[in-house]
């Protein structure tokens, strides 16, 4: 049987054209689907397609950093919402809108609300567009529609921001895929998955930054440290080099998982330490070479399960 979703490069193509894509999250969450566009993109047409078809709640997606340049508080000072939905304060257009509620209010609301030069006085509040706050990191933080709406129009070479509407059979109940799987069809869309949107970033994009470095005289001779972050997780990671560090030519290199019990403490339940030592005097006997020292303590079993597992 043929699979009812499509490839994310097609999603990103039709999000650059200005058409509605419907994303599914994972049946252990919400297990539900959102018509989802690029909010630069949207028309009075598409947000009457939204509210008569999908019949769900319209809201606008944004950046942190774009609430916190509109000042958007948030609806609710403590979130207590299921999945953490980051609802902001309602908004309209102050300018060019009648009452905040038809199809063409509402796409002047998110058209105003994503222009580079609106300004917090530009916006009522409360209103009748429902911005959600996306969290920095996009799906590879949390696995949600909203993030997934403003890491498609990222791809698709668009300002962050999208527009979702929840997919409800007629009856009103939440459409499943098996639904969404006929409506993507009755509506000529193209459909896909959060999963896969998370899995097309993990391969195409790269979230190790470095973020500091400095000398680092040692009791083996003198390295250069550099200090790499992983913008995901935000773990970081020690790298200690010496001499000429380049692609073309072979070198002496270690990666080490760090071991604090080891390492610093000197344990004897392990040969860590005695590893580490000998990895930097061989490259500092050589001249040249680079030690990655990971941030993984126990090989990323953590210092509490691994202190656990000693009384084994």
């Amino acid at each position: 049987m043929a699979s009812p979703f499509n490839t994310i490069e097609e999603a990103i193509q039709e999000i650059k054209k200005g058409r509605f894509v419907i994303l599914v999250d994972d049946e252990d969450r919400e297990n539900e689907g959102d018509l989802v566009m690029a909010a630069e993109k949207v028309t009075p047409t598409a947000i009457n397609f939204m509210a008569r078809h999908a019949r769900g709640l319209i809201c606008l997606a944004l950046t942190p950093e774009r609430v916190e340049e509109l000042q958007l508080p948030p609806q609710a000072p403590v979130n207590t919402a299921t999945f953490g939905t980051a609802f902001t304060v309602s908004i309209d257009a102050r300018h060019n809108v009648t009452t905040g509620i038809s199809a063409a209010d509402r796409a002047t609301t998110i058209h105003t609300a994503v222009d580079p030069k609106c300004k917090p006085a530009d916006l009522a509040r409360p209103g009748h567009i429902f911005p959600l706050k996306a969290q920095k990191g996009g799906v590879l933080k949390r696995a949600g529609q909203t993030e997934g709406s403003v890491d498609l129009a990222k791809l698709a070479g668009l300002a962050p921001a999208g527009v979702i509407c929840e997919i409800m059979n007629e009856d009103g109940t939440m459409a499943r895929v098996p639904e969404l799987a006929e409506f993507a069809k009755a509506h000529k869309l193209v459909m896909v998955s959060i999963k896969a949107l998370i899995e097309h970033r993990m391969r195409r994009e790269t979230f190790v930054k470095r973020v500091a470095e400095a000398k680092l005289p040692t009791t083996f001779g003198e390295f250069e440290s550099i200090v790499f972050e992983n913008e995901v997780d935000g773990g970081t990671h020690v790298a200690l080099a010496k001499g000429l560090i380049d692609a073309a030519t072979p070198m002496l290199v270690r990666v080490h998982s760090g071991c604090l019990t080891a390492d610093v403490f000197g344990s004897l339940r392990c040969d860590c330490r005695e590893q580490l030592h000998r990895a930097l005097e061989m490259i500092q006997k050589e001249g040249r070479g680079v030690l990655l020292y990971l941030n993984q303590e126990g090989r990323g079993i953590g210092l509490i399960n691994k202190l656990r597992a000693y009384k084994l």
